[in-house]
């Protein structure tokens, strides 16, 4: 079995300048609804986007029901309606450690709502380490070995970077289902996962300089296959591997790092680097920030 023994870490200079400012939007609800419920942790406010000039108030802990009505998007406070005319409203805290509420979870960063004649999206803008806290739990076991979580933690980061704007035509970078990444917000984190997350901060997977998008699957059943068997194009990073997992039924697919492969590999001693690099083929260990 060849393992490598470690990935080389470069010091990648990014676009932006700190994690913070490495901001993404998923798309929580995409399908164009006419009523959503809202709300804050703490104190919060709604925020014309194209302005900048704060609309109302919110109460901490008290759910807000939004309603589509034309150009229009209808809110109820304390037995009084408001209409407000606007594409994009922006609902969000006005403490640091505030949470913002919607699809009846609690979710980090702020929420935009866009308005269009197809009814209401909404879209969670989180920071990308939040963001990816967000993932690890809602895509790997969370009782699992932590050097697993590691290698997740990183690919899921590969993915995220990799397709920033890949869904741009509806107001948001990727969807938080399996269609992009599972991602269900701050009430999946655990204190491992986050550990993950935080070891390692920033740190993305490349191949001749560029960030990959590090597909993932659950389970490849024995093998993992090469990106043009499954989709018809050739990635040279996605070859074909054992990957581990005989004893676990195919799921996926197949294609990149299989996550139970990677359990499996964590548990015989291997770390995160060195599952990252027997999956993807010849890529890099890079810094964002």
């Amino acid at each position: 079995m060849k393992i490598l023994k470690n990935l080389i870490l470069i010091v990648f200079v990014c676009l932006i300048s700190s994690s913070a400012a490495c901001a993404i939007k998923v798309g929580l609800y995409t399908h164009y609804h006419d009523e959503i419920a809202v709300g804050v942790s703490k104190g919060g406010v709604i925020e014309n986007v194209k302005t900048g000039t704060y609309i109302l108030v919110l109460s901490q802990m008290k759910p807000y029901k939004l309603k589509k009505y034309g150009d229009y998007i209808q809110i109820k406070i304390k037995d009084k309606r408001y209409r407000i005319k606007a594409d994009e409203i922006r609902i969000k805290t006005t403490q640091s450690n505030g949470l913002v509420f919607t699809k009846r979870r609690w979710y980090k960063g702020s929420l935009l709502v866009i308005n269009d004649k197809k009814g209401l999206t909404v879209v969670n803008e989180i920071d990308m380490e939040n963001y990816i806290k967000g993932v690890v739990p809602a895509e790997m076991p969370t009782s699992w070995n932590i050097e697993a979580h590691k290698a997740q933690a990183i690919a899921a980061r590969s993915y995220a970077i990799a397709n920033m704007g890949k869904r741009l035509e509806y107001g948001f970078d990727l969807y938080d289902t399996p269609q992009d990444q599972n991602y269900i917000g701050v009430s999946a984190e655990t204190v491992q996962t986050n550990k993950a997350v935080e070891f390692t901060h920033g740190q993305v997977l490349v191949y001749n300089g560029v960030v990959i998008p590090a597909y993932y699957h659950a389970s490849a059943g024995g093998s993992t296959l090469s990106a043009r068997r499954v989709w018809g194009n050739d990635v040279p990073y996605l070859r074909p591997v054992r990957s581990f997992d005989d004893n676990v039924p195919r799921n996926g697919h197949r294609v990149g790092m299989s996550q139970n492969g990677a359990q499996i590999l964590a548990n015989k001693g291997y770390s995160a680097y060195q599952i990252l690099g027997y999956f993807y083929n010849n890529v890099m260990l890079r810094k964002l920030y």
